[in-house]
C-alpha cells in the first residue's frame, strides 16, 4: 500500500503548469511552479517544516514547546500543520493589511492569532517583528522562529524547490522569477540552479512601498521608499538576511492594481485559482518580456492559493472600492453605480441650518440639493456652512433658504464623464443626475478622483 505517514510528508513535488493565454505576447516557454498544491496550500510548507527540523535537531525546539512567529499567513499555515503533527502549541502575529481568510484558516487549525497594525515603522513596539521577538521572551519554552533570517529558510529551497524545477524542466530552465518577500525562496532555489547552470536568469519581483528593487540596483536603503501597500506577501521594509542579492539579475516592481487584476486573469484565463503575489509575479514575467527568447524556458512561482483572497481580489466590491476593477467609465450614470441604490439625501428651503448639519453628520456627506415645491433651488456645502457659523453663531436656528447656494448643475444620465468633470470646480462642489421618473442623484468630486484609474 502507499500512503504518507502524516500529511507532512505530502509536502513538495508540486506540478509544473505551461502557461497558454496570459503568456501568448510571450514567445518562450512559460511554466508555473503552481505551489498550492502543498497540503497548506503554499509554498511556505517547505521551509516551515525544514526550520521546525532544524530547531529540534539543535535543542532551540524543546518537546511540548510553543512556537511563535510573525507571518502574513502562510508560514503560519505550514507551522501549524507541522505543530499539529509534532504536538506544539502556535502562536502567529500578523499584520491587519492580510485577508480574513488567513486569519481564520490559522484559527481553524489551532493557532493563536494576534493581529498587529501594518502602518508602524519594523521598530515599533507595536510591529508585528516587535510583537512577535516580545512574545517569544515572555512565553515559556518558546521558539521564535524569524524567518526572514532563519537560515533553514533558504536551505529548503536549496534542498527541495530548485532541485524539483531543474529536474522538472531537465535543466532547460533559462529564467527564475518569483515574488520576493523573506528571501528564502529566492534565494535557495537560485543557489541550487546557479550551481547547476551559471547562466539561468533570477529576477525578483518587488512592490511599490518596497526597498528590494532600489538597494538591488544601488545598495542604498531608500525609507523614503516605504509606504503601506495592499500586495500581500511579497515586497519588505526591511533587509531579510535570507535575500541573498549576489543571486539575484534584477527586479521589477508592480503595482498594487496590476497584482489584484492580474490574480484574477490567472483564475479567469489559465484556471489556476492562486493568490496574490502570483498575480504579481505574472505580471512581472510580462514586464520583462524583452528579455526573453524563443528557446527560453522561464519558471514562474505561484506561492499561495486564491482561497485566501475571496474576500479581496475575488471581490468585486473590493476591487471597485480601490479603483482596481477595469470598468469603462464613460457617462455620468457610471458615475454613482456604486452607491445608486442610495436615496438622494436632500433639505428643504425652509428647514433649519440644524437639520443641514445632522444630515451630513448622518450620512458622511459634503454636499446637499436645497429642494422647495418647485424643484432643486440650491445648494449646502459644508464648507459654506462652517464659514456661516464662524460669522454668526446662531445660524443653525435660521431657515436653510438664508444661507444655501446657488442649485447644482443638472446632467443626462448618457452626459460624458467630460463634460461632468468641467462643471466640478471650486465654486460648484457637485453635479445632479436625471434618472427619469423624477429621480435624480448626486455626483461629487470623490466620485470623479474615484474613476481615474
Amino acid at each position: 500500500m502507499k500512503y504518507a505517514k502524516n500529511i507532512l510528508e505530502t509536502i513538495g513535488n508540486t506540478p509544473l503548469v505551461k502557461l497558454n493565454k496570459i503568456t501568448k505576447e510571450i514567445d518562450a516557454l512559460v511554466l508555473a511552479k503552481v505551489e498550492t498544491f502543498n497540503p497548506g496550500n503554499s509554498v511556505k510548507d517547505r521551509m516551515a517544516v525544514k526550520m521546525i527540523e532544524d530547531a529540534e535537531a539543535d535543542g532551540r525546539l524543546k518537546p511540548g514547546g510553543t512556537i511563535i512567529e510573525g507571518t502574513s499567513g502562510n508560514t503560519g499555515m505550514g507551522l501549524a500543520l507541522a505543530a499539529i503533527v509534532k504536538g506544539y502549541k502556535l502562536i502567529c502575529v500578523i499584520s491587519d493589511k492580510q485577508s480574513k481568510e488567513k486569519m481564520d484558516i490559522l484559527r481553524a487549525v489551532g493557532a493563536k492569532v494576534v493581529v498587529c497594525p501594518t502602518d508602524v515603522e519594523p521598530t515599533d513596539p507595536r510591529s508585528y517583528y516587535s510583537v512577535s521577538k516580545r512574545l517569544a521572551t515572555e512565553t515559556p519554552n518558546a521558539w521564535y522562529v524569524n524567518q526572514y533570517d532563519n537560515p533553514s529558510n533558504a536551505v529548503a529551497h536549496y534542498e527541495q524547490t530548485g532541485p524539483e524545477i531543474w529536474e522538472q524542466t531537465e535543466g532547460k530552465i533559462t529564467h527564475f522569477v518569483v515574488g520576493v518577500g523573506t528571501g528564502g525562496t529566492i534565494s535557495g532555489v537560485a543557489k541550487y540552479l546557479k550551481e547547476r547552470n551559471p547562466n539561468v536568469k533570477i529576477w525578483g519581483i518587488d512592490t511599490y512601498g518596497s526597498v528590494f528593487k532600489k538597494y538591488h540596483e544601488t545598495g542604498v536603503f531608500d525609507e523614503n521608499e516605504i509606504y503601506s501597500y495592499i500586495t500581500e506577501g511579497i515586497g519588505e521594509d526591511i533587509l531579510p538576511k535570507n535575500v541573498d542579492f549576489s543571486l539575484i539579475d534584477g527586479f521589477t516592481k508592480v503595482t498594487d492594481k496590476d497584482a489584484a487584476v492580474y490574480t484574477r486573469k490567472l483564475a479567469l484565463e489559465e484556471g489556476i485559482f492562486v493568490g496574490n503575489s502570483a498575480g504579481a509575479a505574472i505580471k512581472g514575467v510580462l514586464q520583462l518580456k524583452e528579455h526573453f527568447k524563443p528557446e527560453d524556458v522561464v519558471v514562474v512561482l505561484f506561492h499561495d492559493s486564491g482561497s485566501r483572497y475571496v474576500g479581496k481580489m475575488f471581490n468585486d466590491d473590493w476591487m471597485r472600492e480601490r479603483g482596481f476593477l477595469e470598468e469603462e467609465i464613460t457617462k455620468a450614470e457610471d458615475l454613482i453605480k456604486e452607491h445608486i441604490d442610495k436615496p438622494l439625501v436632500v433639505v428643504r428651503t425652509e428647514e433649519l441650518v440644524s437639520h443641514a448639519i445632522e444630515r451630513l453628520r448622518k450620512y458622511k456627506i459634503s454636499q446637499i440639493p436645497v429642494i422647495d415645491t418647485t424643484g432643486f433651488v440650491g445648494s449646502v456645502d459644508e464648507t459654506d456652512l462652517f464659514r456661516s457659523y464662524v460669522e454668526d453663531k446662531d445660524i443653525s436656528e435660521k431657515p436653510i433658504k438664508d444661507v444655501m447656494g446657488k442649485p447644482y448643475p443638472v446632467v443626462q444620465a448618457n452626459t460624458p464623464v467630460e463634460e461632468v468633470s468641467k462643471l466640478i470646480n471650486k465654486d460648484n462642489q457637485a453635479v445632479l443626475v436625471d434618472l427619469g421618473d423624477g429621480r435624480h442623484h448626486i455626483i461629487t468630486k470623490h466620485d470623479i478622483i474615484s474613476a481615474i484609474k
